[in-house]
């Protein structure tokens, strides 16, 4: 399990622990999907359900009469990151036709989405008529746990394996020098899109599809996205659907930057 340090991902294998606990958490994420509170997260023509906030677990993971998350994915976090508080899950659904185009969405972000999975990287979000870009979001790691049977080609989660590194020496280069307290306000724009770039060139691209009981981990500055569903790629009425949880760094971005 140490590759996930030079990789930047890790697959776990089917656990009951987990498969139980999905057991519990499938029917909340289900009633989130046509719940009107949760209406806005239906987009790209209705092929995905965004679905942020949207798993009512408790900061343990507990979701409905479920225990506490656990399992070896939870043992491997802790571990490795200590144990941080939880947030809802988000609940992801993909449909057949993804991907169709983002409301507002411009011609170029979609051919991205369409062309490179939309690939990014888990907290950098685009602020202003610039879409100029600052660590908004200082997650501490991200894992995904699949709630639904779909098959391989089902717009599985990609990545790009040891992207990690490649970007994570982007963003200390961006902020050496910079005071701690100050780093949440540093524009990484171009020094991001430059790493990406190499990424794209340099680093496998990896389809991670999984099923229920099972679970992976990606590592923070991994650069990641959603595959397009596949002519013929197959699931249940429910979707592709996945939890992913991503709690963020106590440290904030200070922490973010730093390895591991």
């Amino acid at each position: 399990m140490t590759d996930f340090w030079d990789k930047g991902w890790i697959r776990f294998r089917h656990d009951p622990t987990l498969a139980q606990w999905v057991e519990h958490a499938l029917p909340q994420a289900r009633a989130s999907v046509t719940d009107p509170a949760y209406a806005e997260w239906l987009d790209c023509e209705g092929t995905w359900f965004i679905g942020v906030d949207a798993l009512d677990n408790d900061p343990e993971g507990r979701v409905g009469q479920s225990d506490l998350l656990s399992g070896q994915a939870m043992d491997f976090i802790a571990e490795h990151y200590g144990r941080l508080p939880l947030h809802k899950g988000q609940v992801s659904v993909v449909y057949p036709g993804y991907p169709r185009p983002r409301r507002g969405e411009n011609e170029a972000a979609c051919r991205y989405r369409r062309n490179r999975d939309a690939a990014h990287v888990d907290g950098l979000r685009p602020m202003g008529p610039d879409r100029r870009r600052r660590v908004d979001e200082p997650h501490a790691w991200i894992l995904g746990i699949p709630l639904t049977e779909a098959s391989a080609d089902a717009a599985p989660m990609v990545l790009w394996e040891g992207s990690h590194k490649i970007l994570g020496a982007a963003f200390q280069h961006a902020m050496e020098d910079q005071p701690k307290d100050n780093r949440h306000q540093i524009d990484v724009t171009d020094i991001y899109q430059t790493a990406r770039r190499e990424v794209f060139e340099t680093c496998p691209r990896i389809e991670l599809p999984a099923k229920p009981g099972e679970a992976y981990l990606l590592h923070r500055h991994c650069l990641h996205g959603v595959a397009p569903w596949a002519e013929g790629a197959t699931t249940g009425p429910d979707g592709r659907m996945i939890a992913y949880f991503r709690p963020e760094c106590a440290g904030g971005v200070a922490e973010w930057i730093e390895s591991p």
